[in-house]
């Protein structure tokens, strides 16, 4: 088993290797796997940083020895910087050439400009680049309310795309992972899995039916980025959303919006083809805490 990583922005990660295949997950510029398997054009790989398996296009995957892989997995263990904005430019210091990042995008070796004016700096694999330090969190941001407000505003609107995890088109959990990611919390990629961690606060374990809990109890127990968590009334979740206090959630759903929430569920905030104004759009399983 050999080593890779991810050189460009994005690397789409799917469920078999054909382009039209399901989307599962994406890697951002920087990230590393585990290459299972080389198949003509495409690879199998395992995601260091959640588990998730799937297929690239393997032309999208650049090797590393193993002593580059110790080297670059010793210098993302320290860093603690992000791409903060939805999309931000780096220029390689050893051929100009520009690349775009998307926010949550890890930085190693991160240092700040020593003057306003100038530009901060990062490295990888030995290759320096410059970006504007405008567009970079140096360090993850405090849990609380104020933080994912700043961290998710530029991504309110962005359209739901299943797999998907930057500006363009993200899912519901792909947003939690990202913003949890830049206030120092490691979550896994899917919103059943993400549902194993933390502290259940109110609800049921994932697999179990939610035997319901009154407004009053959801208003004492819960706190701001505290995750809610989703299901069919079946025990299966499918849906993640960040709890805001006073009564709202930020989700992807069609798009990332904030809406109100009960004790029942997400009421919806507009009039589309599935639902009215008021409706519960999807149904309270339980609540958890990770910080």
């Amino acid at each position: 088993m050999s080593k890779g990583i991810v050189l460009f922005s994005i690397l789409p990660v799917r469920a078999t290797a054909s382009e039209s295949a399901e989307q599962l997950t994406q890697l951002l510029f920087g990230e590393t796997c585990d290459i299972l398997k080389v198949d003509g054009r495409w690879a199998e790989i395992s995601n260091d940083l959640d588990g998730q398996r799937g297929w690239v296009d393997a032309k999208m995957i650049t090797t590393m020895t193993d002593e580059e892989y110790t080297a670059h997995a010793e210098q993302m263990a320290q860093s603690t910087a992000f791409i903060r904005m939805p999309m931000a430019f780096a220029v390689s210091n050893a051929n100009k050439t520009t690349i775009p990042l998307s926010a949550g995008t890890r930085l190693c070796n991160y240092q700040a400009p020593e003057k306003p004016g100038q530009s901060a700096t990062f490295e990888l694999l030995g290759v320096s680049f410059q970006i504007d330090p405008l567009m970079v969190l140096p360090k993850p941001m405090a849990a609380n309310r104020d933080s994912v407000m700043m961290l998710t505003r530029f991504f309110l609107n962005t359209p739901y795309l299943w797999g998907g995890k930057n500006v363009l088109g993200m899912d519901c959990s792909g947003l939690t992972q990202l913003v949890f990611g830049m206030i120092g919390i490691s979550l896994l990629r899917n919103a059943s899995e993400q549902a194993t961690q933390g502290e259940l606060v109110l609800g049921a374990e994932p697999g179990l039916l939610n035997k319901g809990f009154t407004a009053e109890e959801m208003k004492d127990a819960v706190k701001p980025c505290d995750l809610a968590f989703f299901d069919h009334n079946d025990g299966k979740i499918s849906h993640v959303g960040i709890l805001l206090g006073n009564g709202t959630i930020i989700h992807c759903s069609g798009r990332v919006k904030v809406e109100k929430i009960s004790e029942e569920g997400i009421l919806s905030s507009e009039n589309n083809l599935l639902y009215q104004v008021g409706e519960v759009t999807h149904h309270l399983h339980s609540i958890r805490r990770y910080c």
